[in-house]
Order: structure tokens, then C-alpha cells, then sequence
């Protein structure tokens, strides 16, 4: 059974507010650390890497490691570092994903690749994921070096394994949930346990911020792969039905494929193999993926795992931080960008 989130403010829509005051102090100096770290005498490096930490991403995954330290009246200032360093993990990735998936738009703008090649943009990547190692090993803890790095390795693992799985349309439910665990919430996971590390918490504190991070990001990459097909560029911010193009194996795609008649089965994989994915194919498959239910029914696993990640805040004390972990998880599931 799918488990109900509640709103906690009734009659509004959820949003990012309370996390963003919660951390907009720690995330002014997490800023200021992303600055002076992308800085090299190699002029392109800061052009190509500010092109895309200033293109208007909401900085979620370092905020998670303010909030999370918040929950734990974390005072230091360790944290801001490690936030940086898991925001320069996140922008190599997209960096990198960018390239594989031959992306021309990110965030309503045009990617790295798309205005400086290729090679440069795998470049860069490479070297905002060495500034991240830099801070990690300031830090000097070898146990968030160590949660960080094998978050790097498994981000690393789920992308290739996403190429592998990518126009196979009889990859399970099962697998497709194993690389988004990797790709995608292993580093929500590991944003959020890291603040347990620096608060000196016991291994259940960090424990259930692990689960709450790992959930959350689940929830987050299943609310995309179903808005890939029911949204608009505008909205997202990248080409609509990108995913469809590249053949991209998603959960939509998955449950539409294994609810319908041969004759749909077929037009699935001639589309996944790149033989019939133009845009009277597109208006087809978003068709077939309402009327087989599979993006409502997307959304509801991710509404599952985002009760999953709030159930897994329950041992902690009831505050401003609290709630706001808990409408964050809100609003990933509602969002429409």
C-alpha cells in the first residue's frame, strides 16, 4: 500500500522556503567556499563551471547537509565545506551527464557541452571532482571521506549502468529502481549523513538521515522520469522528452510497456531503439503512459518513498529544522519543473 504524505501547513502548497531560511546564513559561506574553489589560472575552468553553479539550481543537495546539521544543533562550521564539496560532486555529474546524453538545455538555459564542446565539459567535471576531494580531505575525517568517495564511486556505477539498461525495455522495475538508488539518491543520501558525522552523532542518528536522504532522492528522480512526459520546457527547464529520444529506460516507460497489448510492446521498441521517437511518437507514448496509468502510478511510488524519508525523521525532536526537512519532501513530490 502506498503511504499518504501530509502537508504539515493545510491550504498551501509545499516549497523550499523553510529550508532555504534554515540554511541561508551556512549557504551564503558554502557559496563563498564554491567560488574560491572553481577559481583557476585556467580561464575557461571558472567560465564553464559558473555557467553552470550560477544557472539557477536551488543548490538542494548542499542545503540537505545545512538542514540536516541544523536538525542536529550542529554549531560548527565543518559542514560548509563538505556542502561544497558535495555541490561540486553533483555539478561534475551533470557535467558529465550532459555529454552522454548529448543535452542542449539544462534549467531553461544551454549546457556546457552545447556552448563549449565536449571536451571541456568532461574536463571541468573532472576537475570539480578533485576540488571536492580537496575539501574532503581538509576535513580530515576519514569517515566522511569515505562515505563521499563511495557515494562518487556508486553515482559513477548508476550511470553506467542507465547506458547499459538504456533502450532495453525489458529491464525490470527492480533494476531501474537499482540505478536510480545509485545515480541519484546515493548522493541525497550521503549529503544528509555526513551531517551526523560532523554533529558526533551515534550511528542510529546517522543511520536514519542515511534513509532519510536515500528515499527522498528516489522520490525526487521518480517525480522526473514521470514529468519528462507530462510537462514542458519551460517548466523543466530541458527539452521536453528527452528521456523518450534517448531511449532512457524510466519507470513510465517500464510499467506502459508491460501493461500493453503486443501491438503497443511494439511500438515501444522500435521508439527505445531510436527507430520511431519523433514527435507524433512522442504525443503517442504520453498517451498510451496516461492511459495505462503508469505516470499516476510513477507518482505513486514516488509519494511511497517520500513518506518513507518523513518516517525516517520520526526519532528526531519536532522543530523549525524538522519541518522543514519534512515540506522539503513535499515539495519534490509536488513540483512541476
Amino acid at each position: 500500500m502506498t503511504a499518504t504524505i501530509h502537508t504539515l501547513r493545510k491550504g498551501d502548497e509545499p516549497s523550499m522556503a523553510a529550508l532555504v531560511a534554515l540554511t541561508a546564513a551556512g549557504l551564503t559561506q558554502v557559496n563563498h567556499v564554491i567560488i574560491d574553489r572553481m577559481q583557476s589560472p585556467v580561464a575557461l575552468i571558472p567560465e564553464l563551471a559558473g555557467h553552470l553553479i550560477a544557472g539557477g539550481g536551488k543548490r538542494l543537495r548542499p542545503m540537505l547537509t545545512l538542514g540536516c546539521a541544523a536538525l542536529l544543533d550542529y554549531g560548527g562550521t565543518r559542514h560548509h565545506k563538505l556542502a561544497a564539496a558535495v555541490e561540486f560532486i553533483h555539478t561534475a555529474t551533470l557535467l558529465h551527464d550532459d555529454v552522454v546524453d548529448v543535452s542542449g538545455l539544462r534549467r531553461g538555459k544551454p549546457t556546457a557541452n552545447r556552448l563549449w564542446g565536449n571536451p571541456a565539459s568532461v574536463l571541468v567535471g573532472d576537475f570539480l571532482f578533485s576540488r571536492s576531494f580537496e575539501l574532503m580531505v581538509e576535513d580530515g575525517s576519514l569517515r566522511v571521506l569515505k562515505i563521499l568517495s563511495a557515494a562518487s564511486a556508486i553515482i559513477a556505477e548508476g550511470e553506467v549502468a542507465q547506458l547499459t539498461a538504456q533502450r532495453n525495455v525489458e529491464t525490470s522495475e527492480d533494476r531501474y529502481l537499482e540505478i536510480i538508488t545509485a545515480k541519484t539518491a546515493a548522493l541525497f543520501a550521503a549529503a544528509c549523513q555526513i551531517a551526523a558525522i560532523v554533529a558526533e552523532r551515534e550511528a542510529p542518528a546517522e543511520a536514519a538521515l542515511e534513509a532519510y536522504g536515500r528515499h527522498l532522492g528516489i522520490a525526487f528522480q521518480l517525480v522526473d522520469d514521470a514529468i519528462d512526459y507530462v510537462s514542458d520546457a519551460d517548466t523543466m527547464g530541458k527539452d521536453v522528452g528527452d528521456d523518450f529520444r534517448d531511449g532512457k529506460i524510466t519507470l513510465p516507460v517500464i510499467l506502459a510497456y508491460a501493461r500493453g497489448n503486443e501491438e503497443e510492446r511494439e511500438f515501444w521498441r522500435l521508439a527505445m531503439r531510436g527507430r520511431a521517437n519523433g514527435e507524433a511518437e512522442l504525443a503517442r507514448a504520453s498517451a498510451l503512459l496516461q492511459s495505462t496509468h503508469a505516470v499516476a502510478d510513477t507518482m505513486a511510488r514516488a509519494r511511497h518513498y517520500g513518506a518513507r524519508a518523513i518516517d525516517a525523521l520520526a526519532g528526531f525532536a519536532n522543530g523549525p529544522a524538522k519541518a522543514a526537512l519534512i515540506e522539503t519532501v513535499e515539495f519534490a513530490i509536488a513540483r512541476a519543473y
